[in-house]
């Protein structure tokens, strides 16, 4: 499955890819939606014949929405918090799932206007209820073998916050992730920081940072400026530059 990097995204399914499991599908929609599929296709390629088109709306978790070509039709999968958006909407999604399906250049109009739509503030709000209601979040705890989170937030709460910062569900990670060190999920209010850390080898510092830069995400939560996620704003920086061993961490961090 390839990841379509979009504030939304949107997912392109090899043609060999079978369907996506694990979600409830409604009944087909209206062809009126499926002409919209039909009327995109044929702008974009408009002396191919036009294959059979299939689009269901799904119970995913998230915006997200796959588009896949297997024995020459097409199969669109739309979740269904896209259901009773405006037709340049519609219009706008199959645009963008057809043009990266055939490797088209992308409108910016139908870019920009997909973009307003899954950035505002009713659909924003929305994603972070299903996500929450259908989203289920993985959870080990705040005790490790080396290493308690709890004891770590209310020490960091203390020295930087004045206690003031409620504490969100803390849990170490199932796996050793290198990748992702760290991260806090808004939508189950909850900071995930890598099992990596939890060994003696682990400077305090290097956790304290880790879980401080997480803090930071409480403290000042995304913004949108125009169309564009602010995840770390000015004030945000401001604030992480206040860590005593930030370049001694970063430089742990590097090393992992």
């Amino acid at each position: 499955m390839l990841l379509i990097s979009y504030i939304c995204p949107l997912l392109l399914l090899p043609r060999s890819c079978p369907p996506v499991p694990h979600v409830l599908i409604s009944n087909l929609v209206t062809v009126d939606l499926i002409s919209i599929f039909e009327q995109e296709y044929r702008a974009l390629r408009p002396r191919a014949p036009i294959p059979p088109i299939a689009v269901r709306f799904r119970r995913f978790t998230s915006l997200n929405t796959t588009i896949r070509l297997r024995e020459g039709k097409i199969f669109v999968s739309l979740s269904d918090l896209i259901e009773g958006a405006p037709e340049s909407v519609i219009r706008a999604i199959a645009h963008i799932l057809l043009a990266k399906l055939y490797k088209k250049p992308i409108e910016p109009s139908h870019n920009v206007r997909f973009k307003r739509f899954t950035t505002s503030a009713a659909v924003t709000r929305q994603t972070e209820l299903i996500r929450h209601a259908r989203g289920s979040k993985k959870y080990t705890g705040p005790q490790g073998h080396f290493y308690n989170l709890e004891e770590v937030f209310d020490s960091l709460n203390t020295r930087f916050f004045g206690g003031l910062l409620g504490r969100p569900d803390l849990t170490w990670s199932e796996g050793m992730a290198r990748r992702s060190l760290g991260h806090y999920d808004a939508a189950h209010n909850t900071i995930v920081v890598s099992r990596v850390f939890d060994r003696p080898s682990s400077p305090r510092y290097a956790i304290e940072y880790l879980l401080y830069h997480e803090m930071l995400h409480l403290k000042h939560p995304v913004k949108m400026r125009g169309l564009r996620r602010c995840v770390h704003s000015r004030e945000f920086k401001a604030d992480e530059s206040r860590f005593p061993q930030l370049r001694e961490a970063l430089a742990f961090l590097k090393r992992l």
